[in-house]
């Protein structure tokens, strides 16, 4: 057990070591001096020891003295020895976690100013994990030396959290391995070439752009599997979402044409595909007699009407379309579910694999599995914290990194992923801020390489799947966000485009070093203010409006969410009906379209030139707020009006 954080006397004077500001209610200043003790305890200890730069301090979490050396942050609980320096490094005997095995001097000024932006409330039944030191970070090897920290004006780190959780158990969830990840990517693009395959022999059509991605987020929603990504565990096993996609792909895809020529083909296309497929098909007599009168009656209109507009022929298209569509629905019905329900089992057998080959890697290196650790019996209400994990980490194998221009390349085997410097210093503070289990960077590597090719892996980014799903807010809107509106978290985000250190996203498993705290929807905080701007998953929205009342509902003290959805009005969206009606809104507002932006969410890798994107569709701002919520962060008119003009500032790009 280590002392707590705000121990730590930096600047040390002769009298008494300078306090660390915490947030909580536990303070950081040295205790009065214990009855029978010294009047002097700071220097209470033998001149050669003073000398050696020791001094003595009293810990109240512990309630006993501990020594430390204020040149070279070395800290015990034991009286040191002369020529104590240079001794293997035990963290049960440092009680600040903050010694520094190479014996480099670390400023004392700067330790304070770090800790100043960096700390965070904890439980303090982990307040003992160890704290790098402040002012360096190794990578690797601890003779090489990064910067501690990288200012960026393209997210802060410095914002403090407002977001108040219950103190939760650790998780007991496999650490991420680059062989595992390995496997998990060939298995996924082995899910995602049959599923293009089972289109295009069973229903004639190419796999809807998206559709698998899509798939992904639908899952998840209902998943109860063991898999951060792959869905296992559903019910039902057939997928609204893929089945509504391959349904509206069926007999033709559709695309809104932009000439007449176009429009004319389309039509007598859709004609001709719906006869064929009605006819091909088990279908009753009634159907395949309206089908085929309607496809003729069609070919009859297209040959008399050589002059027809442009309007014509869309509204021709839509008339044949509400005639045949239902007819083409129930023949294709079983065919769609069956392919539905093989991608579905083919991922259930992905996930078997998955999950054995990683349990056969860890208890190689001795890692067995757990049994799920007790919630605390009484959860105390404490500042928003990093996941902890109870399985340990294996030892990591060679990741190997080259830098070429503005791209570092992180190679495992013979794979090879990539990331822009900029971010790649970014995941640095993000890791330096959020993991507490690797003081000396020896996972990072590992970490960032499983980071990266999850993602890759998941948005299928060689044939540029994801683009879409993955955008962010623009910086002026974020900061706007937290200096009008207090918002300090972000509910749908990655490492790679986070703004603030604190967010929600898809894998705790391979986020959580770098500051998620696992899906929204398995998250529950108190109070605090927060940003969600979902993926364009109609299943996940609807998931995210259900969680969100029910939170705001459940919760008296301030709470406030800022939901940003693309206006999709033609139909408008069930999670948007939702999100407009809903007890707790109490504004909307809305971004015309053209006139506001995003991020690109491949920022990481993409040109610098691509990074703000024009949004092609207007966007929703909806404020979802309890009363306390409300009285603190209210959308009153001064504040929306910020918050506009925020959007149409033009971000700079990196």
């Amino acid at each position: 057990m280590g002392a707590q954080r705000g121990d730590n006397p930096d600047k040390s004077t002769d009298e008494k070591p300078a306090s660390v500001e915490r947030r909580d209610s536990v303070t950081s200043i040295p205790s009065p001096t214990p009855s029978g003790s010294s009047p002097d305890p700071v220097h209470d200890l033998p001149p050669e020891l003073l000398q050696a730069g020791w001094r003595k301090f009293w810990s109240k979490r512990e309630g006993r003295p501990y020594f430390f050396n204020k040149l070279n942050n070395e800290s015990l609980w034991e009286m040191p020895q002369l020529g104590f320096h240079g001794s293997v490094h035990d963290p049960m005997t440092d009680p600040l976690g903050i010694n520094t095995p190479e014996g480099t001097p670390t400023p004392a000024s700067n330790d304070l100013r770090l800790s100043r932006q960096s700390v965070e409330m904890i439980p303090q039944t982990m307040i003992g994990d160890k704290r790098r030191p402040s002012g360096e970070m190794t990578l690797g090897s601890p003779c090489k030396r990064i910067a501690a920290f990288n200012y960026s004006p393209f997210w802060n780190f410095d914002v403090p959290t407002n977001c108040v959780i219950h103190e939760r158990a650790p998780l007991i969830i496999p650490a991420p391995h680059p062989d595992i990840e390995q496997i998990r990517a060939q298995l996924t693009a082995k899910l995602r070439q049959t599923y293009q395959e089972l289109c295009y022999s069973r229903e004639g059509i190419e796999a809807p752009v998206e559709s698998f991605n899509r798939w992904l987020l639908e899952r998840k929603v209902v998943d109860k599997g063991p898999d951060m990504m792959l869905p296992s565990q559903c019910i039902p096993e057939v997928s609204q979402s893929m089945y509504r996609e391959i349904m509206n792909d069926i007999p033709v895809k559709l695309v809104k044409p932009k000439y007449i020529g176009d429009a004319r083909k389309q039509l007598f296309k859709y004609a001709e595909a719906a006869k064929k497929m009605i006819e091909a098909r088990g279908s009753t007599s009634e159907s395949r007699k309206v089908v085929k009168w309607n496809a003729e009656d069609t070919f009859t209109w297209l040959r008399r009407q050589q002059n027809a507009s442009y309007e014509d022929f869309l509204e021709r298209l839509a008339h044949l379309k509400r005639q045949c569509q239902p007819h083409l629905t129930e023949a294709a019905k079983s065919s769609v579910e069956g392919i539905c329900k093989k991608i579905y089992n083919q991922s259930c057998e992905a996930v078997k694999k998955i999950l054995e080959k990683h349990w056969e890697l860890l208890k190689e290196n001795n890692i067995h599995k757990m049994d799920p650790l007790p919630e605390p019996p009484i959860p105390r209400k404490v500042l928003c914290y990093s996941i902890q994990t109870a399985i340990p980490s294996p030892r990591p194998p060679i990741i190997e990194r080259a830098a070429e221009n503005d791209v570092i390349s992180l190679r495992f085997k013979n794979e090879t992923v990539k990331i822009n410097n900029s971010h790649f210093h970014k995941l640095e503070q993000l890791y330096k801020l959020n993991c507490r289990d690797d003081p000396r960077f020896e996972q990072f590597l590992l970490r960032v390489w499983c980071l990266l090719r999850r993602y890759q892996t998941y948005f299928g980014i060689h044939t540029n799947e994801g683009f879409g799903l993955q955008g962010a807010l623009p910086v002026p809107v974020f900061e706007c966000l937290h200096r009008v509106f207090g918002v300090t978290f972000e509910c749908f985000a990655s490492p790679l485009n986070c703004y603030f250190r604190q967010f929600c996203s898809a894998f705790g498993d391979t986020d959580g070093y770098f500051g998620s705290r696992g899906t929204i929807l398995n998250f529950f905080p108190k109070s605090g203010s927060f940003e969600a701007n979902p993926p364009f998953c109609e299943e996940l929205m609807e998931a995210m409006v259900d969680h969100f009342e029910s939170l705001l509902h459940e919760s008296q003290d301030p709470l406030s969410f800022i939901v940003f959805v693309p206006e999709w009005r033609d139909p408008p969206t069930e999670a948007l009906m939702r999100l407009e009606s809903s007890p707790f809104k109490r504004k909307q507002i809305t971004f015309p379209p053209y006139e506001h932006e995003y991020r690109n969410g491949f920022q990481h890798i993409c040109p610098k030139t691509d990074v703000n994107v024009k949004s092609l569709h207007g966007t929703l701002a909806i404020f979802l707020q309890n009363d306390a919520g409300y009285a603190k962060w209210g959308p009153s008119s001064e504040r929306v009006k910020e918050l506009l003009l925020a959007a149409k500032a033009r971000d700079t790009v990196p």
